[in-house]
Order: C-alpha cells, then structure tokens, then sequence
C-alpha cells in the first residue's frame, strides 16, 4: 500500500508538472525546478558576500581584514549586534519584495527565505528566537497576511529556531517609511513597538532574531531592537532578504 501511495504521488507529481511547468518568479520563463530562478535573473541578482562591514553588512570593494567595520557603523553605531541579507536591494530583488508585500505572492517565501538562511548563518546558530518586525493591525487587517512574520517563520522552521510572532506588536499606526528622509523615518517609527507583558518571558535574557524584508536605513528595526530590549533581550540580531547599497527602508 506505501509503495502503491508514493507511485501514485509520483506520478501526480509528474503529471503536474508537466501541465503547469514551474516558472521564473523573476522573468516567467519555464525553469526545470520550482523554488529558484532562471541562469540570466541568477546572475541579475547581488547576493551580498564577504568583504562587509560585520555590523551593517555593507559590502566592501576589496577586503580591509577581518572584523573590519564601515564609516557609517564607527560613526553611528546601531542598538543592534550584527545585521545580516541575503542581496542588495535592486533590480529583480526590489520586484520580489515588492511582489511578495503587494502582489500576495506568498509563494516567493520559500526561495527568499532559503537565500536569507544561507546570508545568516551564523546569526541563527546564536539565536534563541526568531521574532518577526509586526504590522500594525489596522494594515495587517488591509494586506491580510505580514510579509516579514512569513519569512521568519521559514527561516524559524528551517534552522529549528523558536518563532515568536506575537511577542512584538506595533502599537503605533506609522505611516509607509517610502518616500521619508532619515530624520523623518526615525520619528515615524519612534516608540512604534512594544513586547506585551504576557510576551515577555518569550523574550527576556533570550539572543533574538529580528527578520523584516527590506534594510533601509534601519530605523524601522533600530525601533524594535529597542523594544526588545527593554522586554529583556540579552542582544538582538537582524536579518533581512534585502538591504540598500549604501547608506540611507
């Protein structure tokens, strides 16, 4: 009957694919498997590799030597320990989030996630839990899903990490960050989040994981770290799919 059950699967299998072939998520084109791209978006995307500053990830042209750091981390050091992502935020990066966040592609999660895992290593090997940047309810409410509670819990399940969607909330209705300055993106974001009481042994004396899909200019998960921290956290890490080239979500 087991042998009869995975025949039958396999053969669903095939037949499906055969009807619907997977696609490119990034051109549409027919590829051999699901879950990745085709070879030309492959080599359109700038996954993020060493040399980067340890702290904000920010590439390097040329390597300075272990454990170096760039300008704008000695000059404006982040509440945060280490920020990790997978690719600079371009091109096809930036129309993966986008279609994630506004075109309900959820079916982008595993592949971006799995991308996520691999650029953050050695933050998941720390971490004790994996909390994900919270919608405010009101536009969770209108988007019907948390692009950032979708990647953490893939990248949670796939390290074996604890996933914590609910021990941060946003309390504070702030407006979409696209379009404001630094200055006016640290304001919107001031005192945004809060660990409810009831949360707060998912979190206290714990090394937490903030995921969150886009690294701007960090004022949004700088918000958080706080939260998190005054809830106890004994330090807090960052991972996203995506951050900007250089300087200032």
């Amino acid at each position: 009957m087991r042998i009869f059950k995975r025949g039958t699967a396999a053969i669903t299998g095939s037949l499906g694919r055969l009807l619907f072939p997977p696609i490119c998520p990034g051109c549409q084109t027919a590829i051999t498997r699901a879950g990745t791209v085709c070879p030309d978006c492959w080599s359109a995307l700038r996954f993020i590799e060493r040399p980067y500053c340890e702290i904000l990830c920010l590439p390097f042209s040329y390597d300075l030597g272990k454990g170096f750091l760039s300008a704008e981390a000695i000059a404006d050091p982040p509440p945060f320990a280490r920020l990790r992502a997978a690719v600079i935020y371009q091109g096809l990066a930036a129309r993966l989030v986008t279609a994630l966040k506004y075109g309900d592609r959820t079916d982008l999660v595993p592949l971006m996630a799995g991308w996520m895992s691999r650029a953050g290593g050695e933050l998941l090997a720390d971490a004790d839990v994996v909390v994900p940047v919270p919608l405010h309810a009101g536009r969770l409410w209108r988007r019907r899903f948390n692009q950032a509670a979708e990647l953490g819990r893939s990248v949670a399940r796939q390290a074996h990490v604890d996933f914590a969607p609910l021990a941060l909330i946003r309390v504070k209705p702030t407006q979409t960050q696209v379009g404001l300055g630094p200055r006016q993106r640290q304001e919107n974001v001031r005192g945004a989040f809060r660990v409810p009481e009831q949360r707060r042994p998912e979190i206290r004396g714990r090394r937490v994981l903030l995921i969150d899909d886009v690294y701007t200019t960090g004022a949004t998960v700088a918000s958080a770290t706080r939260a998190l921290k005054r809830a106890g956290a004994s330090d807090v890490d960052v991972l996203t799919f995506a951050r900007v080239a250089a300087g200032g979500e």
